[in-house]
């Protein structure tokens, strides 16, 4: 059944690759298909992006961690910093698109407007942005501060560094820059203004010092899925990575977000939703399968108690027998909780529903940390993808291979040809920015005014 919130004869899948790692089961660095590259070698993300881009993905995205892992002694933390390394991978790729992570928590609008901003020209056009509000126990003291900020603080502090940074993004235009030679001017000066941006607790003047760049901005990118996060999506996103682990939570959280930016003036399809899938393939069930159960043999309660334990806002999980199946009771109070209150709220659920043992809930969030999960056949999977995308659950998906570069060869190799067998999947790229590749509509100019 088509849903009533997309246009059948125009819509196309997105794919997203999400790199993690050596690929996204917790226990995947250890696992003899994974690469063996350091996870500090540019040559395991530029391996993993060229894979992306040859099969047409729309981008690849990395997340980012603003505190060291710690306590557990079997889970690698030594990854690159984001922007970083989307600006080497500018250079060695073409026309993927490039998405980075960057807190709104701990950082300052003009300074990420800049490095973004510089992503963009580098890339030429290819530069995404996920806004993120912080919520790791250690992040805090890392950054000064005594305590962490609580939930509806950080997304206050949010709306006002959008406002900020996109109008920090619109103060220093492309059609400010000149660069007639032979006259002697370099700018447009009246083209170029301040923002005077003074909130609660964002303060800026600008204007920025890098000239628009070719996407008018990058584009904007949010996970948040609690009804704040919710909210500030339905404004600000143009892309949204979520987390359901069943069809139906999708579907409910597809239309809710369509009809929130219908009611902020926005056309539901200047937002493209991608949950996340995390597919183990193989040639049979039997073989995909088979890949769970290396993973899982090769897992640590201890990693998975501490990551646990760090969604939960350092609620301690260790006295509770590993076989015994969990009751709400096992839990504090997710609507207590400050740090990513969605998901622990998503995890509850999952508990609940199935009736998983703390042993089944590490190894179900050691895959995929409460994404969707698949098990099966290129058919199977494409069959999954298909069912999801024209059945109203998602615009694509946010690929997380559970091993790197193994199962995402598959992906590309097998999965892929069989979408675009079934018309759902670009042969090629259409433009060359990340904004054409979601199929967004262009930023507007700012109106064009004498030149000084």
């Amino acid at each position: 059944m088509t849903h009533p919130l997309h246009t059948p004869s125009t819509r196309q899948l997105h794919l997203n690759l999400f790199l993690m790692s050596r690929g996204h089961h917790e226990s995947a660095w250890r696992h003899p298909d994974a690469s063996p590259l350091a996870l500090t070698d540019l040559a395991l993300y530029a391996e993993s992006a060229r894979l992306a881009e040859a099969a047409k993905f729309d981008a690849v995205f990395l997340a980012d961690s603003l505190a060291a892992a710690t306590g557990a002694r079997s889970a690698p933390s030594n990854g690159l910093e984001p922007l970083t390394l989307l600006s080497a991978l500018a250079a060695l790729t073409s026309r993927i698109g490039l998405i980075g992570t960057v807190s709104t928590t701990y950082s300052h609008p003009y300074t990420l407007a800049r490095q973004f901003a510089s992503l963009d020209h580098i890339s030429k056009g290819r530069a995404g942005w996920n806004i993120v509000t912080s919520w790791a126990p250690q992040a805090g003291a890392n950054y000064g501060l005594a305590h962490n900020l609580e939930h509806g603080e950080r997304y206050r502090i949010a709306e006002e560094f959008l406002e900020a940074v996109d109008a920090l993004w619109r103060s220093y235009p492309a059609n400010a820059v000149v660069d007639d030679r032979a006259q002697g001017y370099y700018h447009a000066a009246s083209h170029i203004r301040p923002v005077n941006y003074d909130g609660e607790y964002i303060k800026t003047q600008g204007p920025l010092n890098v000239a628009g760049s070719p996407q008018g901005r990058p584009v904007y990118i949010q996970a948040g899925q609690s009804d704040t996060g919710r909210a500030f999506a339905a404004r600000w996103a143009e892309a949204i990575f979520t987390a359901h682990t069943n069809k139906e939570s999708a579907q409910a959280f597809y239309a809710d977000i369509k009809t929130q930016a219908i009611a902020h003036g926005r056309h539901p399809e200047n937002i493209v939703i991608l949950p996340g899938i995390s597919a183990a393939i193989g040639s049979t069930r039997y073989e995909a399968e088979q890949v769970w159960e290396e993973l899982n043999e090769l897992t640590s309660p201890e990693v998975g108690l501490s990551r646990l334990s760090s969604r939960f806002g350092g609620h301690d999980f260790s006295a509770i027998p590993l076989d015994r199946p969990l009751t709400r009771e096992d839990f504090p109070d997710p609507n207590a909780v400050e740090a990513s209150k969605s998901r622990v709220v998503g995890y509850v659920d999952m508990v609940l529903r199935e009736g998983l043992t703390l042993r089944q809930l590490l190894r179900r969030l050691a895959g995929a940390r409460g994404h969707f999960t698949v098990t099966g056949t290129p058919e199977e999977v494409a069959d999954t993808i298909a069912d999801w995308f024209q059945s109203g659950a998602a615009d694509g998906f946010n690929v997380m291979p559970p091993i790197l570069h193994r199962q995402f060869e598959y992906f590309t190799s097998e999965v892929v040809p069989l979408l675009r067998k079934r018309g759902l999947f670009r042969d090629e790229y259409e433009g060359d920015t990340l904004r054409s590749h979601f199929g967004l509509a262009p930023i507007a100019a700012p109106a064009e005014e004498a030149v000084a």
